[in-house]
């Protein structure tokens, strides 16, 4: 019976791995966290971002919500604060697909 490594997950996440995650500039996550209330990374000693696993998604939902879907600032924040929430399965859905999309388009490059 072959041996399956399990995956390791990270507790917590540097800016800049949310960043190139989203293939944003890690400026714009300093933005984002002065601007909206549900992004709240813990800091280190050395005040070095901290990012969780709900920090990461309450980022990209609002990245869904600003780049994807085309709301303002303001209205990605009213959408927040009157109870739209994330949909978490949709966008896990969202999210597999793009990575199985990257997958074939590089599987086929190399063919």
């Amino acid at each position: 019976m072959p041996y399956k490594e399990k995956e390791i997950e990270k507790k917590y996440y540097t800016i800049g791995e949310v960043a190139d995650e989203l293939n944003v500039a890690t400026s714009l996550i300093r933005f984002w966290e002065s601007e909206f209330d549900n992004i709240k990374p813990k800091k280190n000693r050395k005040g070095n971002r901290q990012f969780t696993r709900e920090d990461l998604q309450n980022v990209k939902f609002i990245y869904h919500l600003v780049k994807e879907k085309g709301y303002t600032l303001q209205g990605a924040r009213d959408y927040i604060a009157n109870g739209g929430t994330d949909n978490s399965n949709q966008m896990e859905a969202i999210e597999k697909l793009k990575s199985l999309r990257r997958f074939l388009v590089k599987i086929r490059q190399q063919l």
